[in-house]
């Protein structure tokens, strides 16, 4: 088997007992890229000649016995949102083009302390803003299971490398369900934490009230091995929460018995297509068999989350990328008559049309007159979410269901219609809204052979639950196994 077919617990052990060093596996990676990267195109940078100098240092420091970390000589990568000092960081768009952070962002820093390889920077949706990798301005990232297919968004760049095997594993971004979503469509685990589990510290804001890192990786035990290296508190993000964090791969337990789970009944109800709706019950049914008690119970406040999540986000954002204004960096139009029209000139050329559409939803939003009947009522909605939630978790350990009303959609498929685009986020963002941890599991494939994505949602720091039903789903079934063959 090639080495980029292994997941990182795999490899960490090959790498420990000398059966191979840093350099050959990053080697191997880079070949992997330049195999199908123009096929599938997830990185908008691959920093390779950086990548072997690193490979060379962390295999000297393996053969010194200083780089005994779990990831040591585990090359990764980064979705293009997160800072690495001298390598550029985009955002997918065209006003950060040519962006060399001098800083890394606080996970970089980290998994660089555990001693892992960046290969590069992967795509996404410009600022974040997508649900297919369709709005990133250099360009398209299909999904490896189906050429023609949209890898989802906006952390599709982060989702396809980890199905094509470009990478061992890499870190995407969630606002409302961004990496969730890509790991459902691409058929890999993705876990979005709680929020303030893992610092934002050098993660371009997109709305920072929603925004959260996290892994996607082959499996629940390469998930959990990142986690460990990523969580924690940081004192350069005030959002950052001060608690003790687990080891998560003591969560690796194959026993859910008496475990209480819950579906809401408006995940599976009108909206979802038959297929997937048949796949996410038949798992249902494969967690009641491994000793869990199942039913489904009422989540009323669903049907508020797209308004309320859309209204909040798109707020925030028209507020964080107000700082893209041709002055202090990035890019800056080249005609204009005054500062006025250097505002206006740089922004109609830096922005693509969805942060276009919602930097101006947002700014209607928040404006004189209208903050009131849209931003106020999204505020007091997300207030009622949340307690959904609360009194949902009063009764279960976890709320399990569909990730996505479908599996992956053609490219181009929605690209004229945003609305039903953004209806696809329906099971994703209330978990946003609310705070809450999320995790995708592989749970099968459709008529199509396209993956779908079982969703469990936990309490607020109860990753390790989440991490012990997905690990016990994957021990008993042989649906992570399934691979895009590409």
């Amino acid at each position: 088997m090639e080495l980029y077919e292994l997941t990182a617990h795999q490899l960490s052990d090959m790498l420990k007992n000398k059966k191979v060093s840093a350099v050959e596996l990053t080697e191997a990676l880079i070949g992997r890229i330049e195999q199908v990267e123009d096929k599938v195109g997830s990185f908008v940078t691959v920093a390779k000649e950086e990548a072997l100098k690193r490979a060379q240092e962390v295999q000297a420091k393996i053969d010194k016995g200083e780089a005994k970390g779990p990831l040591a000589g585990i090359p990764m990568a980064l979705k293009d949102n997160m800072c690495t000092e001298g390598v550029a960081t985009t955002c997918g768009s065209k006003m950060l083009q040519n962006f060399i952070p001098p800083y890394n962002a606080t996970v970089a820093e980290k998994l660089y302390a555990q001693d892992t390889i960046l290969l590069g920077k992967l795509n996404m949706d410009e600022f974040a803003m997508g649900s297919s990798n369709e709005n990133s301005y250099f360009k398209q990232t299909k999904n490896p299971w189906d050429l023609d297919r949209v890898p989802g968004g906006s952390s599709g760049g982060s989702a396809a490398s980890v199905a094509a095997r470009e990478t061992i594993f890499s870190l995407g971004s969630d606002t409302g369900g961004s990496i969730r979503q890509p790991a459902s469509f691409c058929g890999v685990v993705g876990m979005k934490p709680t929020y303030g589990a893992v610092s934002r510290f050098g993660l371009v804001a997109f709305a920072s009230s929603l925004d959260q890192i996290g892994p996607l990786t082959k499996d629940v035990t390469d998930c959990a091995l990142v986690l460990n290296a990523i969580c924690g508190h940081d004192p350069m993000d005030s959002t950052s929460v001060n608690t003790e964090y687990p080891d998560y791969t003591k969560s690796l337990v194959n026993d859910i018995k008496g475990m209480r789970i819950g579906i809401p009944k408006e995940y599976i109800g009108e909206g979802i297509n038959p297929e997937t709706k048949k796949i996410i019950l038949n798992a249902v049914e494969e967690l009641k068999r491994l000793g869990a008690v199942c039913e489904e119970f009422s989540l009323p406040v669903t049907e508020y989350a797209i308004p309320a999540y859309y209204l909040i986000s798109s707020a925030e954002a028209s507020s964080n990328l107000a700082r893209y204004d041709g002055i202090k960096y990035g890019y800056r139009a080249e005609k204009f008559t005054d500062l006025l029209d250097l505002y206006k000139q740089t922004r109609s050329e830096g922005f693509g049309d969805e942060v276009k559409r919602r930097i101006m939803l947002g700014t209607y939003a928040l404006s004189s007159g209208y903050y009131d009947a849209y931003y106020k009522k999204a505020l007091q909605v997300r207030t009622l979410i949340k307690q959904g939630f609360d009194e949902a978790f009063s009764r279960y350990d976890l709320i399990v269901g569909p990730t996505t009303p479908s599996t992956a959609f053609k490219i181009g498929e929605k690209s004229d219609n945003p609305l039903e685009m953004y209806l696809g986020d329906i099971y994703t963002v209330s978990v946003n809204i609310a705070g809450l941890p999320g995790l995708v599991v592989p749970c099968g494939l459709d008529s199509n052979h396209l993956p779908v994505g079982l969703q469990l949602i936990g309490k607020p720091f109860d990753e390790s639950t989440l991490l012990r039903v997905g690990y016990t789903f994957e021990q008993n079934t042989e649906f992570h196994k399934n691979k895009a063959k590409i």
